[in-house]
């Protein structure tokens, strides 16, 4: 008999290792994967295509936190899964603010209320109108004074402004992390928020700049920019590329959703707002028109803002972890995405 092997394409060494059959990183196949875990995907039917641009999955393996097949985990604490609705929405707002406020209180309170109470006893301090005789004529030198209070308002926000971004990078530190399951600590919060504050800064100032000019044209136009950069924080914080571009891009692919969502939050921070300048006026007014006059007028003064302030609190947390819970939900309509993911985004 013949030693000489039959014709045809060889058969398969039976000393061979079989072929991997999960996904193949760097390091080889990951042991106890079957990729895909349906058996296998019709053209055009793959739950891992469609990825928004800058964020395909790291090269050769599935990322740290990769939600499982179909793209959304119906019990994730952050991520609002397609479908869910408002009610969904509301119950992960309410979920991370339960979960995360004795860790968000103090942020809040040292990088909002205090810039907030700044800018209002600066207000208080420095703004002339109240020397105006009852005549309405003005008295010498009302201009300088006007220019002075102008700019001083003006620095104090640019400054505190910048106070106010370390406090909402640090807040979505916070929250994320704590839906994905991870500590959070104070401290690492607000090294989180040190560290990504300058970025957020300067692309807070441009949407304000550009807010502002939208209301400055006509009002319509400025509430509309409002909306549509709303998510530009949480596009800096997760994908540190183009927040504005991003953020128009989101909110007009789900208009109907992300607007509803975005007036949910904008509800809250104007009726908080409110009632903090109510409760401010209200406090000052037995102080007189220039309540910085006697120290005694001074102190009571200070203690207004400073309660006023603090009371608005609430507002900030829920502006924070709406923003926030809005767009994790847009990214899950986008691709697989969960709490784990976006904590690993965060950096």
């Amino acid at each position: 008999m013949s030693d000489q092997s039959p014709s045809g394409p060889p058969g398969p060494d039976p000393v061979d290792p079989p072929a991997p059959v999960g996904p193949v990183g760097p390091a080889g196949p990951y042991q106890g994967w079957v990729f895909p875990p349906t058996g296998g995907y019709p053209p055009g039917a793959d739950p891992y295509a469609g990825f928004p641009p800058g964020y395909p999955p790291y090269a050769g393996h599935l990322p740290y936190g990769w939600p499982a097949a179909g793209g959304w985990d119906p019990a994730d604490p952050l991520v609002n899964p397609p479908h869910a609705g408002v009610d969904g929405w509301v119950t992960r707002c309410a979920g991370a603010l339960r979960r995360g406020w004795r860790t968000l209180l103090p942020i809040m309170l040292l990088t909002q209320a205090l810039p907030a109470a700044v800018v209002s006893i600066i207000t208080l301090g420095l703004e002339p109108s109240s020397r105006v005789p009852a005549d309405g004529s003005l008295p010498p030198g009302y201009l300088g004074d006007f220019l002075t209070f102008g700019g001083a308002t003006l620095v104090a926000v640019l400054l505190l402004y910048l106070l106010q971004s370390v406090g909402w990078a640090a807040g979505t530190w916070v929250v994320t992390r704590q839906a994905a399951g991870e500590p959070a600590d104070l401290g690492g919060a607000l090294r989180y928020g040190l560290r990504r504050a300058p970025g957020l800064y300067a692309w807070t100032l441009l949407v304000g700049l550009l807010v502002t000019v939208g209301f400055c044209f006509c009002v319509i136009p400025g509430v509309y920019l409002a909306f549509a950069l709303a998510l530009a924080g949480p596009v800096y914080l997760f994908e540190r590329q183009n927040p504005i571009g991003r953020s128009f891009r989101l909110f007009r692919s789900r208009f109907g959703m992300v607007a509803a969502r975005v007036a949910l939050v904008a509800a809250a921070v104007v009726a908080g707002t409110v009632v903090g300048a109510v409760l401010e006026a209200v406090g000052t007014a037995p102080l007189g028109t220039d309540p910085f006059a006697a120290p005694g007028t001074a102190v009571g003064a200070v203690a207004v803002v400073t309660l006023a302030a603090v009371l608005v609190v609430p507002v900030y947390l829920v502006q924070l972890v709406g923003l926030i819970v809005t767009y994790a939900e847009q990214r899950v309509h986008e691709g697989p995405v969960n709490a784990a993911r976006l904590a690993a985004e965060l950096g």
